[in-house]
Parts: C-alpha cells; sequence; structure tokens
C-alpha cells in the first residue's frame, strides 16, 4: 500500500500549475475531466506520488463547496488499495461513515470511493484502484 496522490483544491489549473511548473520543474500528463465528480484533473508526479490539481467544472462539485467553504488547499490523501471493496468492506465493519457505498470511476479509468473524514481523524481519505 502506498500514497497514490495528495489532491489539492483549486480555482484554476492553468494558474496552479506555474509554480509547480516554473520553480519546481513538474510537469503534467493530460488532464482529465471527471464528469461524475465535476472536476478537470492534473497530476504532477512526484517520486512515486503524484500531486492531484482539481478544478471544478460545476458548481454543484464537491470540490466546488470545498472551494468555497475554505478556499483552496489540501482536499484528500488518496491511498492505494489492491482491492477496493474488500477495503470498503473493513471500513463499513468497523463503522466508517462511507461518502461511497460502491467505488466510482476516477480520473485516469480509475476505481475510487471516500471515506468520510469524520471517520479518518478528520481527513477525506480517497481509496483508489488502478486497473482491474
Amino acid at each position: 500500500m502506498k500514497i497514490d496522490h495528495i489532491g489539492i483544491a483549486v480555482e484554476s489549473l492553468d494558474q496552479a500549475l506555474a509554480p509547480y511548473r516554473d520553480c519546481l520543474g513538474l510537469e503534467a500528463g493530460d488532464v482529465d475531466e471527471v464528469e461524475d465528480q465535476g472536476v478537470r484533473v492534473a497530476m504532477l508526479p512526484v517520486g512515486e506520488t503524484r500531486i492531484e490539481l482539481l478544478e471544478p467544472t460545476r458548481d454543484d462539485s464537491p470540490v466546488r463547496k470545498f472551494l468555497t467553504r475554505r478556499g483552496p488547499g489540501i482536499h484528500h490523501i488518496a491511498v492505494e488499495v489492491d482491492n477496493i471493496e474488500e477495503t470498503l468492506d473493513r471500513f463499513r465493519a468497523a463503522g466508517a461513515r462511507l461518502i461511497n457505498d460502491t467505488p466510482q470511476t476516477g480520473a485516469g479509468g480509475s476505481r475510487i470511493a471516500f471515506i468520510h473524514p469524520s471517520s479518518v481523524g478528520g481527513v477525506l481519505l480517497e481509496l483508489v484502484q488502478h486497473g482491474r
């Protein structure tokens, strides 16, 4: 298991990418739009993990709601898991509050699910399973 990425909510991908690109030399791959989540996503590789910049594409996006309440900043931490259903079952059995009862489609076609911050020490936790 490893940290897959750290999600950062931003108002504008173009503006947010500048310091990562110009000062750190990080390059984003293709920008991906995740219609179900209402976001545009840019992934910046940093070693074995990535920084995910999230720009809302509509007013009812969870990222838009986050930005309205808190402003730009760290939105979530994502952990890569081998079997997302089994991991969700373990959280469910432990009494955790799940945001997603079943996996959703995430950036790059990954399977994702979120665990509510109230169940994980105040941090929004994303489970990510790549490929299948």
